[in-house]
This record gives C-alpha cells, structure tokens and sequence, in this order.
C-alpha cells in the first residue's frame, strides 16, 4: 500500500486521502472584472506535465485538512508535501 504524508498527520495509507487537482492556482482578485474566457482558463484549464507536478491533497478521512505534494506523474511517487500556503520546496534539476 502506498503511504503518503500528510504534513499534520505523518504517513498514513492512500486510501485516507483525495486528490485535489493542480496545486498554486490563484482566485482572480476582483471576480467580478473577469471575463468568460478569463473563468473557463481559471476553472477548467490546468497543466498536465509528465514529470513533476505541485498538486492539492486532502486527507478526508484524517484531518480533512488540504495540503500540497509533489509528485512524479510518471512514476507516481511522492517527492515532498508540504502545508497549503507554503512555497514548494525546491528540487534540484526540475521544477514544479
């Protein structure tokens, strides 16, 4: 069983948590200035890279708290995680 770890809990099992989507995505500022191509971008478009991904997590059946992880889409391994609002920790040769 894959471990992952939550940065308030420790590792627990996979089955504790919930993928999130793409991780660092800002809320525009002033909603009500955007226009519907400027929501469709924020809503539905996100990158999809092989390699290295910052992604959103949550640990339902834990804390329920998000958190943030790096992690290898082509391998699917756990690099770091790290606590919603921090800066991703830096990797040396890729960058998230």
């Amino acid at each position: 069983m894959l471990l992952i770890h939550c940065p308030y809990c420790g590792d627990r099992p996979e089955l504790e948590f919930s993928y999130g989507g793409q991780a660092h995505i800002a809320r525009p500022s002033k909603p009500e200035s955007v226009t519907a191509d400027q929501w469709v971008e924020f809503l539905y478009l996100r990158s999809n890279p092989r390699g290295v991904h910052a992604e959103r997590w949550r640990h339902v059946r834990g804390c329920a708290r998000y958190f943030n992880a790096l992690r290898d889409t082509r391998t699917d391994r756990f690099i770091a995680t790290y606590k919603a609002g921090e800066a991703p920790p830096q990797q040396s040769g890729s960058t998230p």
